[in-house]
């Protein structure tokens, strides 16, 4: 393909880790960060870019105590006449996070940046900088795109265990050198403590890193802070971060297995002191914009939202959906009327009128969860389902009438190059949904690919539901549930688009990066 490559790129990131050198133990770093005033700001967790566009992007960073946020960017790593971004006063309000847009940026270009923090009562006094890089999207067509995505990460109690050198997925997705990484959800796993060890089958025993926020389901604005500190003591998924900005969405795990508004939780789930969904889910969301770069949703602005619309010039727009807050209940999901659906009205209508403005040859559409695989939702042992499909193979009913009327109006209103990405379910497979096999048929044919975990336990293949026939082409799982990642199953997936003749490729990988399945599709095409 034309993707045109970028030397240099890993050596800017030499120096980028060189300030968490001293908050290295776990402990330190899921402390309270000091507030003395003796040394200078460190920034121990690492940098992390988000949002990138043709001419902007986010960058992210945490101090251990009080600091000015002060970024740099040049053309090159040497930093020769760098420009200079005046960013937040970092505080606790923020957990000591902050995000600095940098705009006026270069298309198509590698920026180079680095990040400075400065002692608030004298701004000369600054910590070590830490560096880090990405790409503008390009405005011509001939430059390609490539780009990762997956999910889940530290589910089910396996953490970061240092006998298997940490998360090690994230380095095999690095040296892919993609333009930008997908997080499909699961980000953390809020309602899963990690132990300092668990037993494996083979009588081994799998060791985890371990924080105090990490010991206990997460009710508390600290503890879900806490939860998101946890995955950024990984230096693999440190040096990712500095190396490849991030679209990141949400799902269930960043507040409690399989939520939904207004939820309560039962009196039998001892576990938590608070019942209130709605007052975690708060909770979590304020954790979740402190962490993350996003440029829809920033700390304590009640009117953000996760879903947007990320453009990556003439090739590609991504259309980020939040399946989660704006669902109706868990149910049996069987009724026969469901305004409400899994988006929302309004989320429906944004992603209608999107998917007709867009201009792109591709539409990746990045659900959090998957469309004809049965996720069941087995809370308080009652036959509800979480995602879309209900395992009905028969005419639209409960979530899936949102579904239909979506596909309904791409069909009609002939929209080309759509496919659907999502993570979720801790297997990987490919799925091709044709009408010609299906209770509902007026819809084009589309594919929809599923990878994670990135590192969780793995779980059995799902089933599929018939309605808007779905057919598995392929599939790699586990015959046993929970799998830890010593036994493998951990995934990814690909998007390379060609700059020349549009033809988009996606692969799905293993956790080393060996190739699975491959699949390629034509631009230009309504249904394929």
């Amino acid at each position: 393909m034309s993707h045109r490559p970028f030397p240099g790129r890993r050596s800017v990131l030499r120096g980028s880790l060189a300030a968490s050198a001293a908050l290295t133990l776990p402990t330190a770093l899921g402390a309270a960060p000091a507030f003395s005033l003796s040394g200078r700001p460190k920034a121990g967790w690492g940098v992390q870019a988000g949002d990138v566009t043709a001419h902007s992007g986010l960058v992210w960073v945490r101090s251990d105590r009080p600091a000015r946020m002060i970024v740099e960017t040049a053309a090159t790593e040497s930093f020769r006449d760098p420009h200079r971004w005046q960013g937040p006063l970092l505080g606790p309000d923020t957990d000591f996070t902050g995000t600095t847009r940098l705009h006026g940026l270069p298309a198509g270009e590698q920026i180079h940046y680095r990040v400075l923090l400065a002692d608030p009562d004298d701004p000369r006094r600054t910590g070590e900088p830490v560096t880090g890089t990405f790409r503008t999207t390009p405005v011509q067509r001939r430059r390609g795109v490539r780009f990762l995505w997956s999910g889940d990460l530290a589910g089910q109690g396996w953490g970061i265990n240092p006998d298997l050198g940490g998360y090690r997925i994230y380095d095999a997705m690095a040296k892919l050198d993609p333009d930008f990484f997908l997080c499909s959800g699961d980000n953390i796993y809020a309602d899963g403590p990690i132990s300092a060890t668990q037993a494996l089958p083979d009588g081994s025993t799998w060791r985890n890193t371990t924080t105090e926020e990490k010991s206990k389901v997460a009710e508390t604005l600290a503890e879900y802070r806490g939860n998101f500190r946890y995955n950024l003591l990984d230096e693999n998924l440190k040096r990712f971060n500095a190396q490849v900005p991030s679209v990141i969405q949400w799902d269930d795990h960043e507040v409690r297995n399989n939520w939904y508004p207004g939820e309560v939780i039962a009196s039998s789930d001892t576990r938590y002191t608070e019942k209130s969904i709605d007052a975690l889910a708060a909770r979590a969301r304020r954790a979740f914009s402190e962490y993350f770069p996003i440029s829809t949703l920033q700390p304590g602005d009640k009117h953000g939202r996760v879903y947007r619309v990320m453009r990556h010039g003439p090739l590609l727009d991504v259309f980020v959906l939040d399946m989660r807050t704006y669902r109706d209940p868990n149910s049996p999901d069987n009724q026969t009327v469901d305004p409400q659906g899994i988006l929302g009205v309004e989320q429906l209508e944004w992603l209608k009128r999107e998917l007709a403005a867009s201009r792109a040859v591709w539409k990746v559409i990045a659900a959090d969860m998957p469309l004809g695989l049965v996720v069941p939702d087995p809370m308080e042992n009652k036959p509800d389902f979480e995602a879309v499909a209900q395992g009905d193979p028969g005419a639209p009913l409960g979530r899936e009438l949102q579904i239909a009327e979506l596909l309904r109006f791409i069909k009609h209103r002939r929209i080309t190059g759509t496919l659907w990405l999502t993570a979720d379910v801790h297997h990987t497979s490919a799925q091709h949904y044709h009408p010609s096999r299906a209770a509902f048929t007026d819809f084009e044919p589309f594919w929809e690919f599923v990878s994670g975990p990135l590192n969780a336990g793995a779980f059995p293949a799902s089933a599929l539901d018939g309605t808007f026939g779905p057919e598995r082409v392929f599939v790699k799982a586990p015959t046993a549930s929970n799998v830890s990642p010593a036994g493998g199953y951990q995934f990814f997936g690909e998007v390379d688009i060609d700059g020349d003749s549009g033809e988009l490729t996606v692969r799905l990988r293993e956790q080393d990066g060996t190739v699975l399945f491959t699949q390629v599709l034509q631009p230009g095409r309504v249904g394929q």
